[in-house]
């Protein structure tokens, strides 16, 4: 599929996809559902704009020259009644507070009912999108990926969120495009992990409950539940007004070291229940952080 082809089929699903959001949705606003707001693509890909989009609207700055940047700026930030930082082994720590300094590694495995719908996805959205291209066969991250990430600094100094971009190193592909930030939701005393991946005309926020298991590993999860609490929504943005939909796919992350001291990742991602694909990482630490 060309450049020209994938833009003249591929528009018009994304104004379908809108659509769909916009009419079986509801409208949002940014005073009521703030934790629905955050970067959005180009106006038909995701493009490389969208992150100093994002600090401008939050009055901050990108920190492009940021050299050993974690997606968390601390574990701490997640400390709340159901989450103790202090219980998690110092790996799984050091990952999520120096992710550049970690190596990853992938294996993919997807449902057979599921390889199909996988397979359309990423010929009509992910790569002409670059984004959320989740790999198809486990060949196609057999030399694993980069990962690049930039953190956007408010003006006390603080980080308010980070960028994770994550690259094929075979083919210099983007496979993921995200913003990664700790959030409160209302009412709700317990930090959530929020990553937003920007799309065209909107997003897609996915909120992430975080525990911890036996040995120190981290568990983020998006259960089933009602409106506002975790899980993953589409928004559609046309000009001031907003639009969003709970969609019913549900992940769970587990970040732990195994037996042979090697930290590791287990993605699950279901539709409703139904297993859809697993991602299994392995994850090394290097002596430095890499050079951009």
């Amino acid at each position: 599929m060309t450049k020209r082809t994938g833009l003249v089929v591929g528009a018009p699903l994304d104004r379908l996809t809108q659509q769909w959001v916009r009419v079986t949705g509801r409208p949002v606003g940014p005073r009521d559902e703030p934790w629905l707001a955050g970067p959005r693509g180009d106006r038909y890909r995701v493009g490389d704009s969208w992150l100093p989009r994002e600090a401008a609207r939050l009055g901050a700055r990108v920190a492009a020259d940021a050299a050993d940047a974690g997606l968390l700026p601390s574990m701490a930030v997640l400390s709340g009644p159901a989450f103790d930082p202090d219980a998690l082994h110092p790996r799984v720590r050091d990952f999520y507070e120096h992710t550049t300094r970690w190596r990853i590694d992938l294996w993919s495995q997807w449902s057979p009912w599921a390889w199909p719908f996988g397979w359309l996805v990423s010929a009509l959205f992910a790569r002409r999108l670059r984004q959320l291209a989740l790999p198809l066969r486990p060949l196609d991250v057999a030399h694993g990926m980069t990962s690049e990430i930039t953190p956007v600094v408010g003006a006390d100094g603080g980080t308010l969120g980070a960028s994770w971009r994550r690259r094929l190193r075979a083919t210099g592909a983007t496979v993921f495009s995200g913003w990664y930030q700790a959030i409160v939701l209302p009412g709700v005393p317990q930090p959530r992990v929020r990553v937003v991946f920007p799309l065209p005309n909107g997003r897609l926020v996915v909120l992430l409950r975080p525990h911890v298991t036996a040995g120190g590993g981290l568990l983020l999860a998006s259960p089933g539940g009602g409106w506002g609490e975790d899980g993953a929504y589409l928004v559609v943005e046309r000009g001031p007004r907003a639009w969003a939909r709970r969609i019913p796919v549900h992940e769970r992350f587990h970040v732990h070291v195994d037996g042979e001291g090697v930290l590791r990742t287990d993605h699950a991602l279901n539709l409703w229940t139904i297993p859809v694909l697993r991602l299994h990482y392995r994850l090394d630490r290097g002596a430095t952080p890499p050079t951009r």
